[in-house]
Parts: C-alpha cells; sequence; structure tokens
C-alpha cells in the first residue's frame, strides 16, 4: 500500500529521506519503499512515523485526518 501522507509529511517538513530514516534507524530504502508502497511498516514502525512526524497513522497513509461521520 502506497503511504501517501508519509512522503507528504515528510516534503512539507523539507526532510530528505536520508534525515528520516537515519532519525528513525532505518535505511534510506525502506523508506522509499514504505512511500512508494513496495513494502509495509509494521504497526511498531507506523507509530513511530507517527510520532516522528506528530500526525496519525491515518494520515500517513491516506494524507488526510480522519473524519468522524
Amino acid at each position: 500500500m502506497k503511504m501517501i501522507g508519509l512522503k507528504m509529511i515528510r516534503k512539507q517538513k523539507n526532510y530528505n529521506q536520508l534525515k528520516v530514516a537515519m532519525d528513525l534507524c532505518i535505511s534510506r530504502e525502506a523508506l522509499s519503499h514504505y512511500e512508494n508502497g513496495k513494502r509495509s511498516p509494521d504497526i511498531s514502525m507506523l507509530v513511530l512515523l507517527s510520532q516522528y512526524f506528530n500526525v496519525s497513522i491515518d494520515f500517513l497513509i491516506t494524507g488526510k485526518e480522519f473524519q468522524k461521520k
């Protein structure tokens, strides 16, 4: 699954993939795979990314915040 919001928030903060990868102790390639849908992060990585960027997991995946109906 392509993580639309992950790439969006990274670019909004003007972070390159290498900076984020180093901060989170993962490879740049792994981050690239998450952004492009070649690999899906596990739950603990989703939580870590959510905390790092201070956004919801829903935002990381869809690029939109969760809307209550």
